[in-house]
């Protein structure tokens, strides 16, 4: 007769197989039993007694409960606190590129990250005018280049213009070369 923590299941076997971890063994088993662990939390050992213990789940992962271990959370995703059964997209404005993270990342001035990103992308900017901000749409803001400077569009700031090159007006995404006899 297999001990608490412990079963076999073939007759006539001279030892018992010791239970997996996240699985109930009790005495006398026959087979594995799945742990019994809220969501939240998991399993990672069998106790002398047979019944498994369950702890809380560590930040960055997802525990369904049972006897399933903890998955990692995937990129774009994330559990800030530990005990919490599923992983969180990513806020717009925010982005996280690895897995098992507690937390994710501000997304930089002129690029975009919407909701559950794992990557910060280039905004999309019209030339003539920039991107300097994220808001909290995920979305950046795109601006007028100002006088005095050419914007390409996409995420490149402002280039000020060359000596002997002007940008009359805001918008503008190309510098003009001054005309003859002007500076």
């Amino acid at each position: 007769r297999c001990s608490a923590g412990s079963y076999q299941n073939a007759s006539g076997a001279a030892e018992c197989l010791r239970c997996k971890p996240g699985s109930l063994c009790p005495r006398g088993a026959s087979l594995e039993l799945p742990a019994a662990c809220e969501p939240g939390t998991y399993a990672n050992a069998t106790d002398a007694d047979g019944d498994p213990d369950c702890f809380d789940c560590p930040a960055g992962s997802s525990c369904g409960g049972g006897a399933a271990p903890p998955a990692e959370c995937s990129p774009g995703s994330v559990t800030a606190t530990p005990g919490l059964f599923k992983c969180e997209r990513c806020s717009a404005g925010s982005y996280q590129n690895a897995s098992g993270a507690a937390e994710c990342l501000r997304c930089k001035p002129g690029s975009l990250c919407p909701r559950g990103a794992s990557l910060e992308l280039p905004a999309a900017c019209e030339p003539g005018t920039y991107a300097n901000a994220t808001d909290a749409d995920g979305d950046p803001d795109c601006f007028d280049c100002p006088a005095g400077s050419s914007c390409g569009g996409g995420a490149a700031p402002p280039a000020e213009c060359s000596p002997g090159s002007v940008t009359a007006t805001p918008g503008l995404f190309k510098c003009e070369r001054c005309s003859a006899g002007s500076y």
